[in-house]
């Protein structure tokens, strides 16, 4: 959010802030399709509101990824009676592990019987980052060591799902 900010930050609201600010989402996750409808709706809000200033774009900016985060369209399709898979993809530090976490803890809350595959075998503190959400929520971890085969604990991971009718399985 401090990249963000600053890409508002004493700028004239103009094509180069738009564009520096969808290299901005697309780098952050958001992924390519979610960055053009924000920035399309940002600048139908912005001309609609005849913004002149560039920190309140920012605002208007906030109020939409608000509103696309606590839509409907951010519920997870669960269905009964199978395994559900949630891959769970990005860049380093955007909060992968984190999110891992706290969906396996509502999923939990809403008696889903949830496994997760600690798949990031590149970096040691994602697997004890996931063996702490794991002892946290009650949730089971599959890992392996540091620097092993992610597909062997993807493999694994959904096996043992599969084995003892986990409703979930994280990876």
């Amino acid at each position: 959010f401090t990249k963000l900010k600053e890409v508002f930050t004493g700028k004239p609201i103009d094509d180069e802030m738009y564009e520096e600010l969808e290299d901005l989402l697309i780098q952050s996750d958001l992924g390519f399709d979610m960055t053009l409808r924000v920035i399309e709706e940002l600048e139908e809000r912005v001309k609609k509101a005849k913004v002149k200033d560039s920190e309140e774009v920012y605002e208007i900016l906030k109020q939409i990824l608000r509103e696309k985060i606590s839509s409907e369209n951010s519920a997870l399709d669960i269905a009964d009676g199978k395994l559900n898979i949630i891959l769970v993809v990005g860049v380093n530090g955007v909060g992968k592990t984190t999110s891992i976490g706290k969906i396996a803890s509502k999923l939990k809350q809403k008696n889903k019987k949830v496994i997760i595959g600690a798949a990031d075998t590149f970096r040691a503190a994602a697997i004890e980052q996931l063996e702490e959400w794991g002892k946290r929520t009650g949730v089971e971890v599959i890992k392996q060591s540091h620097g092993s085969d992610p597909g062997a604990v993807v493999f694994e991971t959904i096996s043992t799902a599969r084995s003892t009718k986990y409703d979930v399985a994280i990876i």
